[in-house]
Parts: C-alpha cells; sequence; structure tokens
C-alpha cells in the first residue's frame, strides 16, 4: 500500500539527511551519469516522503531539497576544472563542519571521505557504485571496517565479502518517469556506454546475424578513443546500424519504448545496470549476458532473456514474441521503483541515525 507523501516511511519521525553526491555531473545529470541520476531519484523521493534532505552537489543540480552548491557546475563539462578530487576534498570538509545539522550522512563519493568520517564518527553510510574487482581498493577498505558500506548489488560485493557491508539496495526509478511502450518501431535499442567492458561490437554483430536494425545511443568517453576508433566505428557502416549519439532523460522513454528489445551484451562485472531497469520500465524486454548483477535484475521469460553467448543471443531473439512487455512493465513497478529503494535505504538510516558522536572540536580538527 502506498504511503501519504508525509509520512516518514520506516524511522517513525522525520530525519535530517544529508546527501553526497559526485560532482563530476549535475543532480540529476543533463546527460550520461548513473550515479548522480541514481542520487537525484532518492534525494526527491525522501523529500517527498517527508523527510529534511539537503544535497551536497553541484550549483546547476535541480532539486527540491535544500541545495549545497559544491562547484558552480558538473566538473566533467566544466573547461575551468584540472582537479576534480579536490573539490570533493573540499565538500567532504563542509559535510563535517555541518554535522551537527544532520542525524545520518549518505555519501556517494566512493572512498575519498573515509579519514574524515572516521575521526568525526560521523552518523554515515556509503552506497558503492562502481566495480570492486580492482586489487588497488583492497588496502583502502582493510583499512577502513568501521565504514558502514551499502552494495547496489549482492554481486558487486563479490570481490570484497569480508568488507563493512550492512545491507543491498537495488536501484529505483519515479514510477511515471518513463511510460511503458509498445515497441512499434521494430529495432533493437543499445543505451550506455561506448567502451570494451560495454560490448558495442557484440550488440552490432547480433543485431547483424538476426537482421533487425540496431539504433545506438551512447557517451564516448576519452578512455575509451582507441576502442571506439578500432572496433566500433568501422562497424558503423554496416547495414541498419545507427549511431545517434548520447540522449538525455526526456529522450529515453521514446528510444526504449519503440525498441523491440535492449541489448546488453556486457563483458564485466557489471555492478547494476541502471539501463535494464530504465527498458523494463519503458515494457522493453532485456536481453542481457550473465554477467555481474544480471540476474539480481533480469528475470528469465519475464523481463527478458540471459545468455552466455552470441549464438544463444540470436536463438533468444527468434523468440521475441514471447515475451509479454505488460510483464516487463510489471517487473519494474514491483521491484524498481525509487519508492521502494528510498524506504529500503530509511531502515538502514535507522540503524545509523543514533550512534554517538564526537565533540564539535573534534570534527573541526578532522574536517
Amino acid at each position: 500500500m502506498d504511503r501519504s507523501p508525509l509520512d516518514p516511511g520506516e524511522t517513525g519521525s522525520p530525519l535530517r539527511i544529508a546527501v553526497v553526491s559526485p560532482l563530476h555531473e549535475s543532480v540529476p545529470p543533463r546527460l550520461y551519469g548513473g550515479t548522480e541520476r541514481v542520487v537525484s531519484y532518492l534525494t526527491e523521493e525522501l523529500v517527498r516522503l517527508g523527510h529534511d534532505v539537503t544535497l551536497f552537489a553541484t550549483g546547476d543540480s535541480r532539486t527540491h531539497a535544500k541545495l549545497q552548491a559544491m562547484a558552480p557546475r558538473g566538473l566533467r563539462l566544466d573547461p575551468d576544472c584540472r582537479d576534480p578530487l579536490a573539490h570533493h576534498v573540499a565538500m567532504v570538509h563542509d559535510v563535517v563542519e555541518l554535522a551537527d545539522e544532520f542525524d545520518v550522512v549518505h555519501f556517494h563519493i566512493d572512498y575519498v571521505h573515509f579519514p574524515s568520517a572516521r575521526h568525526a564518527n560521523l552518523p554515515s553510510l556509503t552506497t558503492l557504485h562502481g566495480r570492486l574487482d580492482i586489487p588497488d581498493l583492497v588496502p583502502v577498505f582493510r583499512r577502513y571496517p568501521d565504514m558502514r558500506l551499502v552494495s547496489i548489488s549482492d554481486a558487486q560485493r563479490k570481490p570484497l565479502p569480508w568488507a563493512s557491508w550492512i545491507g543491498t539496495v537495488h536501484h529505483g526509478l519515479p514510477r511515471q518517469l518513463l511510460a511503458p511502450g509498445a515497441g512499434g518501431g521494430g529495432y533493437l535499442a543499445f543505451l550506455g556506454r561506448v567502451s570494451p567492458e560495454k560490448r558495442l561490437d557484440r550488440a552490432i554483430r547480433i543485431a547483424q546475424r538476426v537482421g533487425l536494425p540496431l539504433r545506438i545511443a551512447a557517451k564516448i568517453e576519452k578512455i575509451d578513443l582507441a576502442y571506439y576508433e578500432s572496433v566500433v566505428k568501422p562497424m558503423l557502416a554496416l547495414p541498419g546500424v545507427e549511431f545517434v549519439g548520447e540522449i538525455g532523460e526526456r529522450d529515453k522513454a521514446a528510444f526504449l519504448g519503440n525498441a523491440a528489445a535492449l541489448l546488453f551484451p556486457i563483458d564485466w562485472p557489471e555492478p547494476f545496470g541502471l539501463v535494464m531497469i530504465e527498458s523494463l520500465a519503458c515494457a522493453t524486454p532485456v536481453l542481457a549476458f550473465d554477467r555481474g548483477s544480471v540476474r539480481e535484475v533480469i528475470e528469465p521469460g519475464t523481463g527478458g532473456w540471459i545468455v552466455a553467448s552470441e549464438d544463444e543471443a540470436v536463438a533468444a531473439l527468434a523468440r521475441l514474441g514471447d515475451i509479454d512487455r505488460a510483464a516487463c512493465r510489471r517487473s519494474f513497478e514491483e521491484r524498481f521503483t525509487s519508492e521502494r529503494m528510498a524506504r529500503d535505504y530509511l531502515r538502514l538510516y535507522a540503524r545509523v541515525a543514533h550512534l554517538p558522536r564526537r565533540s564539535p572540536s573534534v570534527r573541526r580538527a578532522a574536517a
């Protein structure tokens, strides 16, 4: 049952919550930006549920929370920004200085705040949004067993099962953000980044083999230019392949809703895969390779297909009509709304909000 917008959720009374976002993009981002998009959905839902929320983010962010602007604009698009880390360190300082104003601080900035959060004894938790199968991360998390960590999938935890996990919270989208579509465009869709781990080359081969057009809405970052130039770019000349470029939120419903299916042919341990639930919200089935979080998101036969090879992908797409698009939308509504996400976090906030604090003078020293 849906609750009143003024219901404080799982905590019994409204909380004063600080949400600390990365500064690479605005909240929500203008174009690509998974973490900042999730931060926006969570922040707005917490406000809707009656909590007092302060968002630490860029000045060009749009929110119903109180905005603490930590940079004029998203740093990725700011030609004057040379050192993004400096802005994040300064933001952590301000969060610690203002700690008495909050019952709980929710960090989304990886581990840059760990030293200050420990010394200030902040009532905080940290959602990790990225991949964790990087050996360089081990000494950091070994040294901070007191940091309360939240994973975005159980699969994300596997490289660091011993870390201080207090819960897993799957991402969610506002229920009415993306309208379901009928798939009338007759094409396959690829949405995300052009990168070796996302395997756009694999998506193009699959589409060519099944004889369906492929529309590609994707961002190209500098680090992935070599992959794009040497592997992907020559394939864009193939018949039926259309490169749309990077698209914003307002274009996603039409792009995904008109697609016959979304191709998600990843080749890495995907921590979550926000595009999968965006596709489900548009009633569009997902064909995903069995890596990372995929089995936590896609219900085979209901939300799409999970495959292990290009041959299996081609065989699955021959059965496009077997997937009920209405069932895809139901899967989203039952499992991946922003309200469900916010209530999951509120249960974790309740465990953190009343932890003992250190004195203001100790926090100032930590800052």
